[in-house]
């Protein structure tokens, strides 16, 4: 990895009762946004997030993913992870005393406001204004889940946020870890080239965003709107606010009946 630029190549020193090598396989850096995963499935990572701009950002040191190994915390030999449900029930269920410790061992480096997710269905909704009071973080730590879930012990022991993408069960939180990095990793300082970017687009003022069009001027019939052609930004920027609050009114009217309602309060 290359190192990072200025202010972010000091080295966090933290101490910690589990072996180095069990734990990351770069240093963490101070002042660097931290995503810590506990997974089964550590080679899923980075996947998406190593290309395109959160790649070019994690390889620059704008911010740091570190992939735990939950196996490495199993019990026995055999590196047991799960049990059956107690009270009966199909599949099984990720044991509280092998994912406590891998917490444990994980926060032990957590310094700052540094929130503990886990991905669940039954979660509150992920959303842009969660990505933004993430990226405000020092780090986050997720735990993604498998088979039944995981003991709910686990949950409220370590006051655990339960974060859903959306009304659908996957097989594992892997993937929606990755979209929820994706999502708050370029709100980061300098992630994209352009800061505006983060602000028109969509639900970042609670609406849908305006089309956007480029070249060519016609293409199958079908022209740029005039407007968008005539220089004049501030009907320019008329004609997308309109097309916001329409686009909104007709694919979203919860988000639109949010935005009214905030107007009045």
């Amino acid at each position: 990895m290359t190192p990072p630029n200025r202010s972010h190549g000091k080295t966090r020193v933290t101490p910690t009762l589990k072996p180095r090598a069990l734990m990351q396989d770069t240093p963490d850096y101070a002042h660097v946004w931290q995503a810590h995963i506990i997974t089964l499935f550590p080679e899923l990572f980075p996947g998406v997030l190593g290309a395109s701009l959160t790649g070019r950002a994690l390889q620059e040191g704008r911010w740091q993913l570190h992939a735990h190994d939950l196996r490495s915390f199993g019990l026995t030999k055999h590196r047991n992870v799960d049990d059956t449900p107690a009270g009966g029930g199909a599949g099984m269920v990720l044991r509280a005393d092998v994912v406590g410790p891998a917490i444990e061992a994980v926060q032990a480096r957590a310094q700052g406001r540094w929130p503990i997710l886990y991905m669940s269905p039954r979660g509150r909704r992920f959303d842009q204004a969660m990505a933004r009071d993430l990226s405000t973080c020092a780090g986050v730590t997720m735990l993604c889940g498998r088979f039944e879930g995981v003991d709910e012990r686990v949950i409220e022991h370590y006051g655990i946020t339960e974060v859903s993408l959306g009304d659908f069960v996957m097989t594992g939180g892997e993937l929606a870890a990755q979209a929820m990095i994706d999502a708050t990793v370029r709100l980061l300082p300098g992630v994209l080239g352009n800061a505006d970017s983060t602000v028109e687009e969509s639900h970042s003022a609670g609406l849908l965003e305006h089309p956007q069009y480029t070249k060519p001027a016609e293409w199958n019939g079908r022209e740029i709107p005039p407007v968008l052609m005539s220089g004049n930004h501030a009907e320019i920027e008329k004609w997308r606010r309109e097309m916001s609050h329409q686009l909104t009114r007709d694919r979203r009217p919860d988000l639109w009946a949010r935005h009214e309602a905030g107007k009045d309060g």
